[in-house]
């Protein structure tokens, strides 16, 4: 198991930033459904610096790539360099970890299954892909980890971190595309009273909930989104986003959700999946 430290002051609050679902392409012109994910992503991070949003870290909850080229996640890497904070990331169901591997491994950005943050908080990022199919499952060896993590380190409040959605979304389309074990996973979570969260990709919408007395949290999309509570596949015309984290040092969290101002990222609404 991979571990990193993200040091903190004693007693301050640690402040991460969810970017997530950029599906990004090797050309810089690649769109999907009617928006260019680059320009988007883009955007989103401009806008990020010019409200001066203040973090310790990114976390990159998964299909960074649409194209699963080498070329679209080295888009992600240059999208954030301005940053000198790690960026901590794990993969989703469009990603090809081969090649997500070779790049983002070769770059500053950190892949760790276990994140130590300052004195009062871990991350444990969890590893949900099934290849080819855009369910997720995690694996034996994933529920052990997240086991063994939450048993050895009881001190430390959690946050864990997954690509796919851990419980029903409220779309009948998009639900057949969650966390088909989640069960499983909510069994090993009701053990320890530590875990304060959990926060996912995938499903191209803010979420904010709660769960077995947990925060359940997603961010938007950098690109399109999904309308909400629709029984068929829905585009939405709510703007690409971002989602800001804040954890304190007594447990508790705190959250907003940033998007871009104006109109665009504009999707085809006449779309019928992808």
């Amino acid at each position: 198991m991979r571990i990193c430290h993200l040091p903190k002051q004693h007693n301050q609050t640690v402040r991460l930033l969810q970017i997530t679902d950029t599906h990004l392409f090797a050309d810089h012109a690649g769109s999907l459904l009617g928006v260019n994910t680059c320009a988007s992503f883009n955007a989103v991070v401009n806008e990020i610096v010019k409200e001066g949003v203040d973090f310790d870290a990114i976390i990159a909850t998964g299909d960074l790539s649409q194209d699963h080229t080498a070329e679209s996640y080295q888009r992600f890497v240059d999208g954030i360099a301005r940053w000198s904070q790690p960026c901590y990331w794990l993969p989703g169901n469009h990603d090809y970890q081969q090649e997500m591997k070779k790049v983002l491994e070769q770059s500053t950005l950190e892949r760790c299954e276990h994140v130590l943050v300052g004195e009062h908080w871990q991350l444990i990022m969890l590893d949900s892909q099934v290849p080819g199919v855009p369910h997720g499952r995690l694996s034996g060896e994933q529920l052990a980890l997240l086991e063994n993590t939450l048993r050895d380190n009881p001190e430390r409040h959690t946050l864990i971190l997954l690509h796919h959605h851990p419980l029903p979304a409220g779309s009948a389309w998009l639900d057949q595309h969650k966390l088909h074990n989640q069960d499983e996973f909510w069994a090993v979570v009701a053990k320890y009273d530590t875990v304060k969260g959990v926060v996912c990709g995938h499903i191209h919408q803010a979420l904010d909930t709660q769960h077995q007395e947990r925060r359940v949290m997603a961010a938007p999309s950098t690109c399109i989104q999904f309308q909400p509570n629709s029984d068929d596949f829905a585009l939405d015309l709510t703007n690409p986003g971002w989602r800001e984290i804040a954890l304190h040092a007594d447990g508790t969290i705190s959250t907003t959700v940033g998007r871009l101002k104006g109109n665009e990222f504009q999707p085809d609404m006449t779309s019928s999946g992808y």
